[in-house]
């Protein structure tokens, strides 16, 4: 016999037995029951479809978190904790510059402080929503995220954080670090130089504090502005002889030239167009010249260096002998002490006003030293280039009569110059790229390189505000280039008081 439901409650499984007791849904809604003829009852739906869930628990299992073992009340307080604990991680990131524990906890959190709660055998367990990622979601593969609160920040590049710092980099977000300032890699203006002469070992350009600019070109020599672009021809040495070197005073009021045939060094009045006086002494070409503050040096293919007072009577008051080869490089540093020279010798002198020999010889490079520049910013540095057997740029202290570093650049070291404004300086080359490279002092990391010139880059000059630089070459032409900031601004722009770009014949 069949046992039938009866008032306790107990009925066949799915029936309505248990519906009373258990929260159904179904009672008295739709449903009929009817009798089989094995006497088992038997339920008979309408056209209505309403669920049964008699075996449901809806009071707890509706929102309960899986594994929380707690009511619907308390996985919404999970949820919300789970969501501030996301937000005070991503604040502490970007107030401490850290990262994420490598289990996800916070300080003070309920793991991390020990309160939590208890869920079967009794193990701690932070409550956690059933749609929060796991801790590793659209991470990096990189083994295990470290623990920031033990001393190992994680590196977190992308992180934006709300607080505007990134928390790997502690730089604002949005700035970046010093970008690099951009160059021009073109000159944006070129002057025509017809009959300028491919020697390495002249030195026929010159920029003036009056911003005007000198070139030697075959016999004459012809002087361009630059605030009104006029070109004026200075003087004619004749047709037997040739300029070998320029270089102006340092207010800019006299041009001193080295010659050829009679190896003079006239001295000019270029506001007058007047030849003022002429200086004998050498005995081959004057190819390098070099103004202090008093005093005038000349050096010559005769291996002699002669001091010269154009205030005194006699043509010079000292001759320094120290190079076995021609001269072809000398300046005096800031502060008019020591005067570097530079030879076909392969040799760096440095001399002081006080006596005739040099005080520090420098014997690592393997070619002719013609470029030569000191440092505006630190004291006794002293930068030197070697020709196309060494093609290295070298850096010394004569305060310690050391050596500080030295660059192998991959081609002739034709110039320096350092920039007055910014601890950079810009060097020219010849073979074989005929380059003009701006460097970063002292990492000597490449600013920028320009190109332009078809054969060697053996002239450069820079202008009195120290942005613009104009470089010569054999392919006879002059080339202006912004490379430098400015004085006050640093932020770069191109120099007023040079021309637009365009093309001119300076003679």
């Amino acid at each position: 016999m069949t046992a039938e439901a009866g008032s306790s409650g107990r009925g066949a499984e799915g029936g309505l037995g248990r519906t009373q007791s258990d929260g159904g849904l179904l009672s008295g809604l739709g449903a009929s029951l009817t009798k089989t003829p094995s006497g088992v009852r038997a339920t008979h739906y309408s056209d209505r479809f309403i669920p049964s869930r008699s075996a449901s628990n809806l009071s707890y299992q509706l929102l309960t978190v899986p594994g929380s073992g707690g009511t619907p009340e308390v996985a919404q307080n999970a949820e919300r904790e789970d969501s501030a604990a996301a937000y005070t991680t991503m604040l502490r990131n970007g107030l401490l510059g850290g990262g994420t524990s490598g289990s996800g906890e916070l300080p003070g959190s309920p793991k991390a402080t020990g309160a939590s709660s208890t869920n079967g055998g009794g193990s701690a367990e932070c409550p956690r929503s059933p749609c929060s990622p796991a801790k590793k979601m659209l991470r990096f593969k990189s083994g295990g995220v470290p623990n920031s609160f033990a001393g190992v920040p994680t590196p977190s590049p992308y992180l934006a954080s709300p607080s505007g710092i990134d928390a790997a980099h502690g730089v604002k977000a949005g700035s970046s670090p010093r970008s690099l300032r951009k160059i021009a890699r073109s000159p944006f203006k070129v002057l025509d130089a017809p009959c300028l002469q491919d020697d390495f070992y002249l030195n026929l350009v010159d920029w003036s504090a009056q911003n005007v600019l000198a070139v030697g070109l075959g016999a004459s020599v012809y002087l361009w502005s630059a605030c009104t672009s006029k070109v004026t021809k200075l003087c004619d040495l004749g047709a037997n002889d040739e300029v070998c070197s320029v270089a102006w005073t340092q207010r800019g009021t006299y041009l001193a030239i080295g010659t050829f045939r009679d190896a003079e060094v006239q001295i000019w009045d270029v506001a007058k167009c007047r030849k003022l006086r002429t200086l004998s002494g050498h005995r081959n070409r004057v190819g390098t010249l070099a103004w202090s503050s008093q005093l005038l040096a000349s050096g010559s293919r005769d291996r002699t260096i002669l001091r010269r007072d154009v205030r005194a009577k006699e043509p010079f008051v000292a001759k320094l002998q120290g190079h076995r080869s021609e001269v072809c490089g000398l300046k005096w540093s800031y502060d008019d002490r020591e005067l570097a020279s530079g030879g076909n010798d392969n040799q760096l002198l440095i001399w002081n006003v006080a006596s005739p020999n040099p005080v520090m010889r420098f014997s690592k490079h393997c070619a002719a030293v013609k470029a030569i520049a000191w440092s505006p910013h630190n004291h006794g540095v002293l930068a030197s280039g070697g020709g196309t057997a060494d093609r290295c740029i070298r850096f010394w202290n004569t305060t310690t009569s050391s050596e500080v570093s030295c660059m192998d650049t991959g081609s002739q070291v034709c110039n320096l110059a350092w920039s007055k404004n910014v601890n950079e300086l810009v060097s020219t080359h010849g073979y074989s790229q005929n380059q003009v490279v701006v460097w970063r002092y002292p990492t000597m990391s490449k600013l920028a390189t320009l190109t332009g010139h078809t054969m060697r880059v053996l002239y450069l000059a820079i202008s009195p505000d120290g942005q613009t630089i104009v470089t010569g070459a054999g392919d006879e032409t002059l080339r202006f280039w912004n490379i430098f900031p400015g004085p006050k601004a640093q932020g770069g722009g191109n120099d007023s008081s040079v021309s637009s770009l365009t093309r001119t014949v300076i003679r």
